[in-house]
């Protein structure tokens, strides 16, 4: 479990939206990629080795990609 000082500070490396903690794991809570928290406790905030939500097969189909190329 991060710390709330921690949380309060972490974002999205994609579209700056808040994370959420679920299950080792911090997930955007705008557009859904999964970023591990590694076993050292630290997350990793990598969006290349982020878990793409359900559907998503490229970080161009999430959300905050699309709305941002309007």
């Amino acid at each position: 479990m991060l710390s709330e000082k921690l949380m309060a500070i972490l974002v999205c490396p994609l579209g700056k939206s808040e994370l959420r903690q679920e299950e080792g794991a911090l997930v955007c809570v705008r557009c859904g990629p999964r970023f591990k928290i590694t076993h050292y406790g630290y997350p990793n905030l990598v969006i290349e080795d982020a878990e793409l939500p359900e559907g998503c097969r490229s970080l161009a189909d999430l959300p905050c990609q699309r709305e941002s190329k309007k």
